[in-house]
C-alpha cells in the first residue's frame, strides 16, 4: 500500500483498504463536528507523522465518522480521536482521546 494515510470517503472504501493492507492497520477516527474538531485536527499532525515512522510496518486510515458509520460501529468507537488496531479484521487494541506523538508511539510499539 502507498504511504502515507488513507482517508476513505465511505464505508465499502474503508473495508477495500483494510482488505489490501499487508499487516496491521492504524485507524484513527476523526469526527467533524465541534467538539471534536480541535483535538482531531491535532492528532492529523500526529497520525500522518507515525504513518511516515511506521511506513512497511502498518497501514494508516483516517476515517471521518460521519462517512465511515459501519466501521464505527464495528470497532465500538464512541469518542473522536479514537484509535484502532486492526489485525485480519479484528481490533486488536484501542485508545480515545487525544494523544501526543509520545503516546501514540508507545501505543503501537506495546501493541504490534
Amino acid at each position: 500500500m502507498a504511504r502515507g494515510v488513507h482517508q476513505p470517503l465511505e464505508n465499502e472504501e474503508f473495508d477495500f483498504i483494510l482488505a489490501m493492507a499487508d499487516g496491521p492497520v492504524l485507524a484513527y477516527f476523526c469526527g467533524t463536528w465541534p467538539k471534536a474538531v480541535k483535538a482531531c485536527k491535532e492528532m492529523d499532525v500526529v497520525v500522518t507523522a507515525i504513518a511516515q515512522e511506521y511506513a512497511g510496518r502498518l497501514t494508516a486510515v483516517k476515517a471521518d465518522m460521519t462517512r465511515c458509520t459501519r466501521a464505527v460501529q464495528r470497532y465500538g468507537v464512541t469518542m473522536a480521536p479514537s484509535l484502532v488496531l486492526i489485525e485480519r479484521g479484528g481490533a486488536t487494541v484501542m485508545a480515545a482521546g487525544p494523544m501526543d506523538r509520545a503516546a501514540v508511539k508507545d501505543f503501537l510499539d506495546a501493541n504490534l
